[in-house]
């Protein structure tokens, strides 16, 4: 931290997920417009674009929409299920990804925010496949990612940065370090989500001291303990866990984001910390607080 503490090598933003977006087309999220107004008269700079489509699909007008508001991109987002050795997965997962990549250079964006594939259907619950990866499917994850990112790299300049996430096969500790032992570090980093890794039992700030050199992005996120504990002991999925608040608006939750952003700044190089409060689905007129506030918490901590 510089003397004055502030976090100089930290670049803070938000996402359509503070407002309640899911999905590129939904009737009940808050349109694009009203996302795009509400997040710069909060005080952020940067976003993510988030679900592909939400935000307009012309780069030439998205970039002037942004403009108009001193906005910029940080990064766009794909799921994948880069385990499974189906016939063309591996193909309709690269389409996808060109796709979303394309898009996100377009607009200026430096990374991409890769998440894996859900084993379990986030809204109904639904058991999809088995919660836990074969040493076989953990060597395809593995390859495919590295894979993946070396041809996002060559091909559209963006960094790709895995996002482990509840009710994926990436989510615990254990996990997470499974696939950072098993992959390049030149070509595998992480988008810590500091909310879906507490979700997961994790210590954030353990993960930055000791794989730091592996952090190339952050999502900022807190879980309500009481509410998380209710989530393991019903078994519930993540898009319920959601809908009854388990992450809620910082600080009151866990893990404390001052020291996860002291940790990140003395890793002495410049990281995206961007804000997502999962709030699906949310009035309408609940996000523009809630993200003024948090706007005014992180500058108390200096970011």
């Amino acid at each position: 931290m510089a003397a004055d503490g502030q976090l100089t090598r930290i670049r803070i933003g938000s996402a359509p997920d503070s407002w309640g977006v899911w999905f590129a087309d939904d009737p009940g999220q808050v349109p694009w417009q009203v996302f795009l107004d509400e997040v710069a008269a909060a005080g952020y700079e940067w976003i993510e674009l988030g679900p592909h489509g939400y935000l307009p699909s012309d780069p030439h007008r998205l970039r002037a929409e942004l403009a108009g508001r001193g906005l910029r991109v940080s990064a766009g987002t794909v799921f994948t299920a880069l385990h499974r050795d189906d016939p063309g997965t591996w193909e309709a997962a690269w389409a996808h990804v060109a796709e979303v990549a394309g898009h996100a250079q377009a607009v200026g964006a430096g990374h991409l925010v890769m998440i894996p594939a859900f084993w379990r259907d986030d809204r109904t619950g639904e058991v999809l496949e088995d919660s836990t990866l074969s040493p076989a499917q953990w060597r395809i994850l593995a390859d495919r990612t590295e894979r993946l990112s070396r041809r996002v790299r060559e091909e559209y300049g963006l960094r790709v940065v895995l996002h482990p996430h509840a009710d994926t096969h990436v989510d615990s500790e254990e996990n997470v370090v499974r696939l950072l032992d098993s992959t390049d570090p030149d070509l595998v980093s992480l988008c810590l989500d500091t909310g879906h890794y507490a979700y997961c039992g994790g210590d954030s700030v353990q993960l930055i001291e000791t794989y730091g050199e592996r952090i190339g992005y952050l999502h900022l996120k807190q879980v309500d303990p009481a509410v998380l504990a209710e989530v393991h002991e019903r078994r519930l999925p993540f898009g319920p866990a959601v809908g009854m608040g388990v992450m809620c608006e910082p600080p009151r939750g866990v893990p404390a984001l001052e020291p996860v952003l002291q940790a990140a700044q003395s890793l002495g190089v410049d990281l995206f910390a961007i804000v997502e409060q999962d709030m699906y689905p949310c009035p309408p007129e609940q996000p523009l607080p809630i993200a003024q506030r948090t706007r005014k918490f992180l500058r108390s901590c200096g970011a």
